[in-house]
């Protein structure tokens, strides 16, 4: 009786260090030491956004990504650009930089009516910049 106990609780003892160890080997697999997922999502989403907002080259017009004509974000843009006093290349480069880098942070997020604006907005910049 005493011989079937002490096996009975070394094959629970066994069972649960398998058990213990695959949880600990999946959580290392699963994220790096010091940070957990939730917070990388989140600053990698917070990032692209403190780009836009705090940008060294420009200061934008509140809400100019979310005009629905192309001229009037083109407009914005050139108006930012030529203003700033930050930028380190010429007002069109700087201008044409903000609105890509809007675009390609958007990634799959970005409807196409949206991005179909948006690229219409590049055409309508280089128009402007008179660099047809």
């Amino acid at each position: 009786m005493f011989i079937q106990m002490v096996r009975i609780m070394a094959r629970k003892a066994a069972a649960s260090k398998r058990r213990a160890g695959s949880a600990r080997k999946s959580n290392i697999r699963r994220s790096k030491p010091g940070s957990s997922r939730r917070t990388a999502t989140a600053s990698r989403r917070r990032w692209s956004h403190g780009v836009t907002e705090h940008s060294d080259a420009l200061t934008l017009e509140g809400g100019v990504f979310t005009s629905k004509d192309p001229r009037r974000i083109a407009a914005s843009l050139k108006r930012s650009a030529e203003r700033s006093n930050r930028r380190k290349s010429d007002p069109f480069r700087s201008a044409l930089s903000m609105l890509t880098f809007y675009i390609n942070r958007a990634g799959r997020n970005l409807p196409p009516a949206r991005k179909k604006i948006l690229m219409q907005a590049k055409g309508e910049l280089r128009k402007q910049f008179g660099k047809d």
